[in-house]
């Protein structure tokens, strides 16, 4: 292989990466914490897009449980979040682990 076939296979593995994640951002996981009392769904980019609390959760005196439940609940949308998007890009990597992709 010469360089300019490295080159221009490097530009369309590039591109096929831009593609994933621009669906990437289209696409939603949800989790849920405390049996599904708060729920959360996030996009392929990482990014937060709701959060739902069920009405039994919210009271004053057990603010502690609930801020448990809402970072619980982030903290496993954002994993399955991850996880998505490494599945994604597995597949034009070949499985690969590239640095700083996701």
């Amino acid at each position: 292989m010469d360089m300019s076939e490295i080159m221009r296979q490097a530009q369309q593995m590039r591109q096929k990466m831009s593609q994933v994640q621009n669906e990437l951002a289209g696409r939603t996981v949800s989790a849920s914490a405390g049996g599904g009392m708060v729920s959360v769904t996030v996009n392929g980019r990482n990014e937060l897009l709701s959060i739902r609390i069920d009405r039994e959760v919210i009271k004053p005196e057990e603010q502690g449980m609930l801020e448990d439940l809402v970072l619980s609940a982030v903290n496993e949308g954002l994993r399955k979040s991850q996880e998505m998007a490494r599945k994604e890009m597995g597949k034009f990597t070949g499985g690969i682990n590239i640095p700083g992709l996701f």
